[in-house]
């Protein structure tokens, strides 16, 4: 058994592609060992700026003897088909054997391949792997690279080190030829360093201030910070995402604190953190306070004579970051956030949906009623009913009507987005929001306001805060309905993987939103607000959109008939009217989407999808926390011992019923054609009369001829209790009691298929039974669709 060592040097590998260039390596490595017959286990692969290195213990020395066949042409084809198979695979005539193919005589080469040494195996591979490597982004370089032959690499491939158990693997790739020499660090070794193999390399390296290992150097850079940072008596702020970017910009990692101008701690916290880590790649402190600290710790990658000098000059760079984050922050300020927010309408926020202020107006619209409807309202917010107002109020403690909350939340929504058009977030994207906040409170606006415009765009993920204060959950849930109707209206939904427009986000925002504040809001009615809203922003104030929007939703046909077009250019009620249903139906679509993203959500949360399924299949459900009662409600039922039993009783019930094909009583009148001929007169007078009717001749037709075993009264009695029992249960959303009236049920059931013949042979008696079915699995139904649970 053999090890080999694999170094390709180069220059500079951006850190945020070393990872993914590790695991690029290992895979085409894998690909041309595996291709030649040689078993390879696990592989270490390690990457520096200027190096990738794979080491390979274990491999055989040379590869076994092998026999392929292959596939020709059938016996009889044209001469040159047979003598093309042959040159294809090496072979001559003599060599093939015929085989019969389903009843047809077919030609067969048979390919002898002989071992081959392990050296010239990675010989071969050496080269492919270089040439197939693939780079985000990659170059050409010196005179070959006037040919598209040449092969591109991150940077210039500078060496090749290529060692099989400490002997040289002889190949070259693009003039360069694989050798044992490497070179260490750029300034604490010069010249080249001879690797004798596998085992020495990374102390050789090490020798020469070279850490090749990553994740050692991230633990360096990891642990030092945290020490430099405690030594100052301050806390380091974990990043780990900057260590890895740290570890992946030197080779050998030595951090560093410095101090900046406590003047700089004006500018809010988030805005130095985010100068130093994105600009300069260094950790920021907090003091014992918690509160952010005039310190840093940047990431040398020498081990310096006198670090006060690195410190200097770490310092004097980000003293100029600083000033221009400072500069950004006092002169935005100059302007209020409603200057800003005008300059809104300069921006397309989407080609078919308008610009930035178009989007801001509509959620305003909606943030407002989304207050005074008391959706975003919930009791444990403190509202309690004022009788004497006839209205929500907050306590008198916080002195503020609901027709005040609703004003905070329309004026946060107004302003949410001015940020975006602001000095600070046009350097920062990343603090948009943040940024608004920050400049509403420095404005002097209502605190309700500053949070709302801070937190609207909350949650963004999983694991992120959601919020719970009223304003702030009006203006985050409108922005998100807006957003997710408006795409979905012009039918501009996420297909497979792609959603560029983040729009699983938003709806998983909104579930979170709902549910973390047991808001209890109709989606149906939301989105027809939202359709309002939309229709009503864009559609009747702008005669180019009504007409991008009516043929999207309407007959092209009929859009060009002269009256027709006549009509909607006069009449705003009649284009309303339109418009709205077009925009209803993508309101449908959006609802099927919110129930995926819940069932994606609830899943992550150990929820079992086939009982979301179960409850949605009953229809007409679209508030989510009265969903997720009841499917909390049943999953905690079904996997009690009743729970399953009458899962098991029900689905035989439901056999049975699908087998006979069972329409019920009313069914069977039906069927047998004895409806009552008054049935078909179309009079509404006559309505009442001949429902009347037909309700005696039902109940007539429901009621037993027969006297019922004991089992079969036994499960009528359990009904009779059960069923009005689950109906106020649901109706008061008491689902924990509905689950207990299901229980009740599963005795008598068991005892109803042990003991009685569903089918008897008198036609009476096999209806009603059937009919009890039926009437048993409708009880379950009240709770959820019991076909769709698993088990």
């Amino acid at each position: 058994m053999a090890d080999f060592l694999l170094e390709l040097r180069c220059e500079e590998i951006p850190a945020r592609m070393q990872a993914g260039a590790r695991a690029e390596l290992e895979k085409l490595f894998r690909r041309e060992l595996d291709a030649a017959g040689v078993a390879v286990g696990e592989l270490t692969i390690w990457s520096t700026p200027r190096r990738l290195a794979l080491i390979a213990r274990g491999l055989p020395l040379a590869t076994e003897a092998m026999s392929e066949e292959a596939k020709g042409p059938p016996e009889g084809a044209p001469d040159a088909a047979i003598d093309g198979f042959c040159k294809k695979n090496g072979v001559t005539r003599e060599q093939l054997e015929l085989r019969d193919v389903k009843g047809r005589m077919t030609w067969f080469a048979v390919i002898e391949k002989p071992g081959r040494a392990v050296g010239d195996v990675l010989a071969a591979a050496i080269p492919a792997i270089i040439r197939d490597f693939s780079w985000s982004k990659s170059m050409r370089w010196g005179a070959a690279s006037i040919s598209t032959d040449s092969i591109r690499w991150v940077r210039p491939l500078s060496g090749i080190v290529a060692l099989l158990d400490g002997e040289v693997v002889a190949c070259e790739v693009g003039g360069i030829a694989a050798g044992a020499a490497t070179r260490g660090h750029r300034f604490h070794h010069d010249g080249e360093i001879t690797i004798g193999s596998a085992d020495d390399y990374a102390e050789k390296l090490r020798a020469c201030h070279v850490i090749v290992d990553h994740e050692e150097r991230a633990a360096i850079i990891r642990e030092g910070a945290a020490k430099a940072a405690a030594e100052a008596g301050l806390t380091l702020v974990a990043d780990e995402g900057l260590v890895i970017e740290n570890a992946g910009l030197t080779e050998w990692p030595v951090p560093l604190l410095g101090r900046f101008d406590e003047a700089f701690l004006d500018v809010p916290p988030e805005v130095i953190q985010l100068t130093a880590r994105v600009n300069q790649k260094y950790f920021v402190c907090e003091d014992a306070g918690g509160a952010l600290a005039n310190a840093f710790v940047c990431t040398a990658n020498i081990d310096p004579i006198d670090a006060s000098v690195v410190v200097d000059g770490n310092r004097k760079v980000l003293a100029a970051r600083l000033s221009d984050a400072r500069f950004f922050w006092e002169q935005d300020q100059k302007t209020p956030l409603a200057e800003h927010a005008n300059k809104l309408s300069r921006i397309t926020f989407h080609e078919k949906l308008g610009t930035v202020a178009d989007k801001v107006e509509r959620v305003a619209k909606l943030a407002r009623w989304l207050v005074e409807e008391d959706v975003v309202i919930p009791a444990k917010a403190g509202i309690a009913l004022d009788p004497g107002a006839n209205s929500k109020t907050i306590p008198a403690s916080a002195g503020m009507t609901k027709e005040e909350l609703a004003d905070l939340a329309e004026a946060a929504a107004r302003l949410c987005k001015a940020d975006l058009v602001t000095e600070m977030v046009g350097e920062f994207p990343e603090l948009q929001g943040l940024m608004g906040g920050y400049y509403a409170a420095k404005e002097g606006l209502p605190v309700e306001v500053s949070d709302a415009i801070r937190d609207h765009y909350k949650p963004v993920g999983q694991g992120d805060d959601v919020p719970t204060a009223p304003v702030t959950v009006a203006v985050s849930l409108a922005d998100k309905l807006d957003t997710l109707f408006g795409f979905f209206c012009w039918g501009m939904t996420p297909t497979g993987s792609k959603d560029p427009f983040a729009l699983r986000r938003a709806a998983i925002g909104v579930v979170q939103l709902l549910t973390v504040n047991q808001i209890r809001l109709s989606l149906c009615d939301a989105v027809d607000v939202g359709a309002w809203r939309f229709v009503y922003a864009r559609v009747l104030e702008d005669f180019d959109y009504q007409q991008a929007f009516l043929k999207k939703h309407f007959d092209q046909e009929a859009l060009e008939d002269e009256y027709f077009a006549d009509w909607f250019e006069r009449s705003e009620n009649g284009l309303w009217s339109y418009a709205h249903e077009g925009a209803r139906d993508e309101g449908l679509a959006l609802l099927d989407f919110f129930a995926d993203r819940l069932k994606v959500q609830q899943r992550e949360a150990g929820v079992r999808h086939d009982l979301i399924d179960a409850v949605f299949a009953l229809g007409g459900e679209d508030d989510l926390v009265r969903l997720l009662a009841r499917v909390h409600a049943l999953q905690a039922f079904v996997t009690t011992e009743d729970g399953a039993n009458l899962l098991a009783g029900y689905k035989r019930a439901a056999n049975i019923l699908k087998k006979e094909d069972w329409q019920g009583i009313e069914g069977e009148i039906a069927r047998t054609g004895e409806e009552d001929p008054l049935a078909m007169v179309d009079d509404p007078d006559l309505a009442p009369v001949i429902a009347a009717k037909m309700a005696d001749r039902h109940a007539a037709a429901s009621t037993l001829s027969y006297t019922p075993e004991p089992a079969e009264k036994a499960l009528i009695d359990a009904l009779d209790t059960a069923e009005p029992g689950v109906r106020g249960a649901i109706e008061s959303e008491d689902f924990d009691f509905a689950m207990r009236m299901l229980a009740s049920l599963r005795a008598p059931i068991d005892r109803f298929f042990e003991e009685v013949t569903v089918n008897a042979d008198e036609a009476k008696k096999r209806a009603a039974r059937l009919d009890l079915l039926a009437r048993f699995r409708d009880a379950v139904h009240r709770v959820a669709d019991f076909s769709r649970i698993e088990g």
